[in-house]
């Protein structure tokens, strides 16, 4: 079974960003981006990289893992139905998404199926799909696929986010640029190392590079 669907990350993203105040052209100067692209990303007509999402979250002082959780009130299960409506989601569809969105503390586990895991399908050729959470914890545990050609940055800039991850390979290739230093990863190997390091991902092979990684965002309120 593919993955389950989780609510539009551009819906996620504009709700955190009105909270805050924060207008559109503010939030695209602070991440180094144009405003129509934080624009596209809002109303799902692009998704964004891992580095842009990561610069969203920490401009938004958000952490990535409440791009996966609840909406908090009903106005914010009605910013999901634009961007739903426009991929052509039925009403049922848009009342499974507000009836996911109702509870920010649902725990997801203890046990996760092979075909229940939620998705976010991000830009330059990569997918997570969530492996667990529990409340009140800053915590991404995610199943990393880099298709071929995929990379972390479709600019290929490095990326520095807020906490420290760890991450295991299980098939492929995948080139970690760390600083100065590039690392080839193969099945079998693991990294960990501070965030805040600028870094890169990006699968130079044919085929997908799929690991476990656990990223915890832990300051980021």
């Amino acid at each position: 079974m593919p993955p389950a669907a989780v609510p539009p990350v551009g819906a996620r993203i504009r709700q955190a960003r009105l909270a805050r105040g924060v207008s559109l052209r503010a939030l695209a100067r602070e991440i180094g981006v144009s405003a129509s692209l934080v624009s596209q990303i809002e109303t799902g007509k692009s998704q964004p990289s891992v580095s842009t999402l990561y610069a969203i979250t920490t401009a938004l002082s958000i952490s990535v893992e409440a791009l996966f959780d609840a909406y908090e009130d009903e106005g914010a299960q009605d910013a999901l139905a634009p961007a739903a409506t426009a991929s052509g989601a039925p009403a049922t569809v848009l009342h499974a998404l507000a009836a996911f969105a109702a509870d920010p503390g649902r725990r997801i586990g203890p046990l996760v199926a092979a075909g229940g895991r939620e998705a976010l399908e991000l830009d330059s050729g990569v997918v997570w799909e969530r492996l667990g959470h529990v409340p009140g914890t800053d915590v991404d545990f995610l199943l990393v696929t880099y298709r071929p050609g995929g990379s972390s940055s479709s600019s290929g800039g490095l990326m520095r986010h807020a906490g420290t991850e760890y991450g295991y390979l299980t098939a492929g290739e995948l080139v970690l640029t760390l600083g100065f230093d590039e690392h080839v990863l193969r099945p079998g190997d693991a990294v960990c190392f501070e965030s805040t390091t600028p870094h890169r991902y990006r699968n130079d092979g044919a085929e997908p590079a799929v690991g476990v990684w656990f990223v915890s965002s832990q300051g980021v309120q």
